[in-house]
């Protein structure tokens, strides 16, 4: 087990920076107990200890802010039974303990870590290269139970539930020792004395007891775990959901004509219906439900509900985020807030997770923090956070950059940046069938130039993932001006063939296996790009080169690589030397 420690009142917070965004911890006043010093972080954990990353690299801090690992691991995963899986990036992965301390000193090559349940933890490995296998590793590191299970749940009370390679399933003991097989391929983890089961994965769902009697038939799409004596399954045969919540005779409690449920605790559920019945996608509208009579609590009218947390369960309605009862209605004691996301009672405070931006209220609804919205540049310029938020489905946050003497190139400026980020006019209401997020950074500052990138993300809903987007705007904010890539080179230079040809080498030299050779058909004219202290730096869009898994690939081209052809003299050279 790991230490319960009482976990001071100590919260996460953030402020924008020229050199990015920067966390930190506060107390339950708005006081820094921790500067922001941190590029990310969660939040303390019970053992009174958080994760945090510096310079692409993660350690562990105390309370104190004092470093108990230091920042030299890719990835450190939550603690489970006093112990945490750590990355060390091409090596493999480890165990340590509370104290940073490496429990074995085996790396592990494994695709897939659990957490630790009785000290056991679940494990996926490619085994001989020719297919993926689960087993168990106990808490000294060691495999306990080799790879060797088509799919492994966590140990419940002494057992767990594996599938076998021959197509069955097994409930095994501690040390991987066959309790009992079922002629099941597939089948859910323990959950209150049921187990769902499918004969074959194409196969509908029931639920058996441990000695594999079918106590609830299987006639369910899908069948979830037992919790407090209710189970969600979903019997629709089609697109259209028909979800439905049953006790352990299999009799409905609510019944399944549904677009979604979800437990919430304190015998709650959040019940959906579609706003689109021909479209799901689109969206569903919720009602509170109690679990023990099925009786509705409150009419459709949530757009998302959170697990209630003791009384309260967040809840956004339109533009406004709040907490409710368990009656399903407004807790009139607590503050109502203006847009959409998700509020937590944290101590004294209410932390406010809303237009993706965190601050900190105390109970009366008075801020006690929020994120800055100014960042200085030189005098008087500074740039300015602005949000455009016409519907529920479309946020921006946009720069504006305020202070420049000329007011008319200010205002073309800003103009400029509206109109990349998609700041447009846009229905206040009415069904949207899909979402658009917006946000920027600081890319690069140096003497008169300012980088800014620009992201979005486009998402249709039903959509396997959203398209993101990424312009750089290189921008002189004592003139103005607007540079392009031509700009930093004299003219009539062959600035593309050049380039082009430098990222052809690169890619045949390194032959990538996520670039497609033959997508590649050089540079445009004024193709995407960012600058930096020392490097040009070459970006495609997703799909342009790679798979969107890629991302957007980059290529760093030295300075002194092209010295030949660049302008020196001009302007843009000029704005950052």
């Amino acid at each position: 087990m790991e230490s319960e420690l009482i976990v001071n009142d100590l919260f996460p917070f953030s402020i924008k920076t020229l050199n990015g965004v920067k966390w930190g911890f506060i107390n339950n006043r708005g006081q820094f107990v921790i500067s922001t010093q941190y590029e990310d972080l969660s939040e303390f954990q019970p053992n009174g200890l958080a994760v945090v990353w510096l310079k692409d690299h993660s350690g562990i801090i105390d309370q104190s802010g004092r470093f108990v690992v230091p920042p030299i691991y890719s990835s450190i995963y939550p603690f489970s039974d006093g112990l945490a899986i750590v990355d060390e990036e091409d090596k493999g992965y480890r165990i340590i303990d509370e104290t940073g301390k490496i429990i074995t000193d085996k790396t592990y090559p494994f695709t897939y870590f659990g957490a630790f349940h009785e000290h056991r933890l679940v494990f996926q490995d490619f085994v001989n290269r020719k297919e993926f296998l689960y087993g168990y590793l106990d808490s000294n590191g060691e495999i306990v139970i080799p790879a060797q299970y088509n799919y492994a749940h966590d140990f419940h009370e002494g057992k767990a539930i594996v599938g076998l390679k021959d197509g069955t399933s097994a409930l095994i003991g501690l040390n991987g020792e066959r309790l009992r097989t079922y002629p099941f391929e597939r089948m859910g983890p323990l959950s209150e004395g049921l187990i769902s089961f499918r004969k074959t994965d194409q196969d509908k769902s029931g639920y058996v007891n441990e000695e594999g009697m079918v106590v609830i038939p299987p006639v369910y799409s899908s069948a979830m775990l037992f919790e407090n004596g209710r189970a969600i399954v979903n019997t629709s045969e089609n697109y259209k959901n028909q979800y439905g919540l049953i006790d352990q005779t299999g009799a409905f409690i609510i019944p399944p004509e549904y677009d979604d449920i979800n437990l919430l605790g304190e015998n709650r559920a959040s019940v959906a219906k579609a706003i689109d019945p021909d479209y799901p996608h689109a969206g569903s509208v919720f009602a509170i439900a109690e679990t023990t009579t099925g009786k509705l609590l409150t009419d459709f009218i949530y757009d998302r509900v959170s697990e209630y947390k003791g009384e309260y369960s967040s809840v956004t309605k339109d533009e406004k985020t709040f907490f409710i009862n368990r009656k399903g209605t407004r807790a009139q004691n607590l503050p109502i807030f203006d847009g959409t996301g998700t509020v937590r009672l944290k101590g004294d405070l209410i932390q406010a997770f809303v237009d993706e931006r965190f601050s900190y209220y105390d109970r009366k609804g008075d801020l006690v923090w929020t994120q800055n919205m100014i960042l200085p540049l030189t005098g008087p310029i500074h740039i300015r956070e602005e949000k455009y938020k016409p519907n529920k489905y479309y946020l921006v946050y946009y720069p504006q950059i305020q202070g420049m003497e000329n007011k008319l190139a200010q205002s073309k400026v800003n103009q400029h940046l509206r109109n990349k980020l998609g700041v447009k006019d846009l229905q206040k209401n009415g069904q949207s069938y899909y979402s658009y997020s917006g946000n920027y950074s600081v890319q690069f500052y140096q003497k008169q130039l300012l980088v800014l990138e620009l992201t979005g993300e486009e998402y249709p809903f039903g959509a396997a993932h959203g398209m993101p987007s990424k312009i750089n705007v290189h921008i002189n904010f004592i003139t103005g001006q607007i540079y392009r890539l031509k700009d930093l080179f004299t003219t009539g230079s062959n600035y593309k063939q050049v380039l082009s040809e430098i990222i052809g080498k690169r890619i045949q030299q390194h032959q990538d296996f996520y670039i497609n050779h033959d997508q590649y058909k050089g540079i445009k004219e004024n193709h995407p790009f960012f600058l930096t202290n020392d490097y040009l730096v070459i970006y495609f869009k997703p799909y342009e080169l790679a798979s969107y898994a890629v991302g957007f690939p980059e290529f760093w081209i030295p300075y002194h690589d092209i010295q030949n052809l660049i302008n020196e003299k001009g302007g843009l050279w000029q704005s950052f030397h």
